[in-house]
């Protein structure tokens, strides 16, 4: 990609060639050699391969990190050609690092898994500038007259989400956030779209409520008008949803949960197909929209990730299909359990056939590869490890319950390899105020639960001494 126009002198043409055959080869392997692994083999190495590690790293095994603030370069016209974005560049880890640079195309080809097309990946500092980053270049004045802006999204989402939706954009910058009261209703979706409509926004399975809508639906409503559509799954993760292969466009990731599972520091990704829809005219940011992100608007906003996040979170997502596995099993049997206690109203786990978005996730939550595994040699469903629930008797029996908690963490988090809990009315959507919770569904009696790799017996102790507790508040 290109940046200001500049004159290319023969001394860049060279650094240009010779960076054009590295790419073509880059392109070339990954086609013909990273895209027919399985999901955990790229899971497991990336693009980090035995080649780079001779060439470039002593033979390190495990990908380097580079605490470096820039690179040097051999002259001026290397110096010029990367600064004009001709070639690729370290030139400022603001942009991006050889680290970061791994854990891009690793967050890249599984997001892209199974999907026919290429995609692409961009580094962020954290969830919440992920979101910033994948919604702000569609927000952008077409005009010089005053043009009204807006956008759809999931009214079920997490609340951060929606403070910087509703504070940041509505507030601030008078850009309409329409929310989407029922994501399962395409005529709801479809009614609140108009020629000043910039993108599709959808948080699935949605955090905490357990959310869920029609992925391929819904794009092919953004589609239809020429809208790109934005999911986050990071509660799923590429292991259970990849919404990129349903017709999604865009997907964010909180990365500090799940893929993080570890709980060691916060970091983010935007993953993006080649070539997406959008009303907005600009080659650049369609062709290839997470490489536009990165050398353009976050190379001026500088939400970049840390090198050391980044391979922290490299070795924690190698092994994210069997930890969803089995966080998802655990998780179920904890429904399971809480769906028949007396002191239960309800239970939030699209797991269970008894939740009336079962049969729609069924449809799209599978473990990836369950097929070729040797414990199951089927496609499985499996649901993810966050899980919600409403305690009888109110706001003063669920603080009860809360606070006699001993195994599992009173925490604002989720996707740990520990089993955390929160009150999201007092916590991750307490700034939402009441009217901003009714119009999520998150009652004040709603406990989330994130269930980790612990055995889930030890967990339904807790939680059955805990409701016993309570029961005598």
């Amino acid at each position: 990609m290109s940046g200001n126009e500049v004159h290319i002198t023969s001394g860049m043409q060279e650094y240009i060639d010779k960076n054009n055959k590295y790419l073509a080869e880059r392109a070339e392997y990954i086609e013909k050699t990273v895209k027919k692994w399985k999901f955990d083999t790229i899971a497991v190495h990336g693009l980090y391969s035995v080649t780079d590690a001779l060439k470039d790293y002593q033979g390190s095994i495990i990908e380097p990190i580079f605490m470096s603030t820039s690179q040097a370069y051999t002259d001026s016209d290397e110096m010029a050609a990367a600064l004009a974005y001709k070639i690729p560049t370290w030139c400022y880890s603001r942009i991006a690092n050889p680290s970061t640079y791994y854990y891009e195309w690793t967050l890249a080809l599984l997001e892209g898994y199974g999907f026919d097309g290429a995609t692409s990946c961009c580094s962020t500092s954290s969830g919440m500038a992920a979101i910033m980053t994948a919604v702000q270049p569609f927000l952008q004045v077409l005009t010089k007259a005053v043009e009204p802006r807006n956008f759809v999204a999931t009214a079920q989402c997490y609340g951060g989400t929606f403070q910087q939706f509703t504070v940041r954009l509505m507030q601030e910058r008078n850009i309409e956030c329409r929310w989407v009261r029922d994501a399962t209703n395409l005529d709801e979706w479809a009614s609140k779209i108009d020629k000043n409509t910039r993108f599709l926004y959808g948080e699935l399975p949605s955090n905490p409520q357990l959310g869920f809508f029609d992925i391929e639906a819904v794009a092919d409503l953004a589609h239809s008008h020429n809208l790109p559509l934005i999911c986050d799954s990071t509660v799923a993760t590429p292991a259970l949803l990849r919404p990129i292969c349903h017709g999604a466009d865009i997907v964010v990731q909180s990365v500090t949960k799940s893929l993080t599972s570890s709980g060691f520091g916060i970091c983010g990704a935007v993953i993006a197909r080649k070539n997406l829809v959008t009303n907005i005219d600009d080659d650049t940011l369609k062709e290839d929209f997470s490489l536009a992100i990165k050398y353009m608007q976050n190379r001026d906003f500088g939400p970049n990730l840390h090198p050391l996040q980044a391979v922290m979170t490299l070795n924690d997502m190698r092994t994210i299909r069997s930890k969803m596995d089995l966080m998802s099993r655990n998780t179920e049997k904890v429904a399971e359990y809480l769906a028949s206690h007396p002191g239960i109203e309800s239970v939030q786990y699209l797991g269970l056939k008894s939740h009336p978005l079962h049969e729609l996730a069924a449809r799209y939550m599978w473990l990836v590869d369950s097929e070729f595994d040797d414990q199951y040699q089927r496609p499985i469903n499996r649901y993810g490890h966050l899980m919600s629930f409403c305690v009888k008797g109110g706001v003063e029996k669920t603080r009860k319950f809360f606070d006699n908690l001993q195994r599992i963490w009173r925490a604002t988090d989720l996707g740990r390899i520990k089993s955390v809990a929160t009150i999201p009315a007092i916590s991750t959507h307490q700034q939402q105020g009441e009217e901003g919770r009714a119009l999520a569904g998150i009652p004040a009696n709603m406990v989330r639960l994130c269930v980790g790799a612990e055995h889930p017996t030890d967990i339904i102790a807790d939680l059955d001494q805990a409701l016993h507790a309570a029961k005598g508040a």
